[in-house]
């Protein structure tokens, strides 16, 4: 059996996918990992033998039925079992199958952060020149927030995701959508039924993927007492070692309350003093980084219509105190329609980025909750997760 030692960043999930592992393979010969929330760098851990797929030759088999099954290059099948070929498919032997090929840059190996971000923007550079990325500010420990633009139309759309640490699956959930925007645009197919080049003439989108990238980092990878913050954090967070449930951004701040829309009065409803892992609105409206970063960009654009992802409960709030403009109750129906998400008009909230937007521009704003579940939601539920983002962003995409 193999032996690794842990690493800065590494979580279980990312070491098993690093390995071609099954996460429950990782737990059983490393019982222990299970009773810690994080790993700590320098642990040893035992990596068993990496099992490789198999597969009985069927009756009425060909290479091209086995690789589309298993979703292979049948070339790969010829490589891995000498001897086989397109005119030798003796039924009833055992073969060793390759590995998967994955039709999308985007997708999960483990938790998805920062570092995560920059390798697949990095990837999307070189694959898809129509998307231009950008670093329009840095988070309180200096970490770029990225913005993406796709499309020459005349209008600005936007959206935003992981403003809330915990709810790091909106990232990759939006990366996705851009990934298969830019591929069908390339391509010359349709995304959702839709036609990107109508999007691409119509529209300019901004999407900032992950607006509180040391909040996501935190969640995922804790702190050890040579983190700056590793004092301040352990006692904000009651003395607990385990973030996983964290909200804030580093400061103990919930960037989802530190917008300039009635901030009084939610500070007055959260009732939170000081930081927080969530509920603590700051001493006073962007008194955070991320949150002016957000702020500025978006005023910089001045979309037509806006979206902010979170998580969970497939519900899309459309509403504001009645700033909102008397067409955005229909396109939530919209895009609920399209996603099977439920449309809420949402009371007794303030302070929230779609807030704000709502008020500062009298134009549709939009909440969407992704997925069911607690926060994080489960990788296992990725795949899934794309297909309903998708489905609300593609339509989002389409509203006129």
């Amino acid at each position: 059996m193999q032996q690794y030692v842990v690493q800065k960043g590494d979580t279980l999930r990312r070491v098993a996918a690093r390995y071609s592992l099954a996460f429950e393979q990782l737990i059983t010969a490393n019982p222990w990992a299970a009773q810690q929330p994080y790993l700590q760098q320098g642990q040893m851990l035992y990596l068993p033998t990496s099992l490789r797929r198999r597969y009985v030759i069927q009756e009425h088999d060909t290479f091209d039925s086995i690789a589309g099954t298993f979703r292979f290059r049948k070339e790969a099948l010829e490589e891995l079992n000498p001897g086989l070929s397109a005119n030798h498919l003796p039924q009833g032997k055992t073969i060793v199958l390759p590995a998967t090929t994955h039709k999308h840059w985007i997708r999960l190996s483990g938790e998805y952060g920062p570092r995560d971000l920059e390798r697949d923007i990095q990837e999307m550079q070189l694959h898809y020149p129509a998307i231009e990325w950008s670093i329009i500010g840095r988070s309180v420990m200096g970490k770029p927030i990225y913005a993406a633009k796709i499309g020459r139309g005349p209008k600005n759309l936007h959206i935003n995701a992981a403003l809330h640490a915990n709810e790091w699956m909106t990232s990759p959930c939006l990366m996705r959508f851009l990934e298969e925007y830019a591929q069908a645009l390339t391509e010359g197919s349709s995304v959702y039924s839709y036609e990107p080049d109508e999007w691409y003439r119509n529209y300019t989108l901004w999407i900032v993927p992950m607006a509180n990238p040391d909040g996501v980092e935190l969640v995922q990878e804790g702190v050890t007492p040579s983190h700056p913050y590793y004092e301040r954090l352990i006692e904000w967070n009651s003395g607990r070692e385990d973030f996983r449930r964290w909200k804030a951004n580093i400061n103990g701040v919930d960037l989802g309350d530190q917008f300039p829309a009635h901030w009084d009065e939610e500070v007055a409803r959260r009732g939170k003093v000081r930081p927080s892992p969530q509920d603590y609105a700051g001493s006073a409206p962007l008194c955070e980084a991320e949150a002016i970063v957000l702020y500025q960009h978006t005023l910089d654009i001045s979309p037509d219509r806006a979206i902010s992802l979170h998580s969970q409960g497939k519900e899309i709030y459309w509403n504001y105190r009645d700033y909102e403009p008397p067409e955005s109750e229909g396109m939530a129906r919209t895009l609920g329609q399209a996603s099977g998400y439920h449309p809420v008009k949402l009371q007794g909230s303030d302070a929230g980025y779609k807030d704000w937007f709502i008020q500062h521009f009298r134009k549709p704003g939009f909440t969407v909750e992704i997925g069911y579940g607690i926060n994080p939601l489960p990788l296992e539920d990725f795949e899934d997760l794309c297909v309903e983002v998708g489905s609300v962003l593609a339509a989002f995409m389409s509203l006129r």
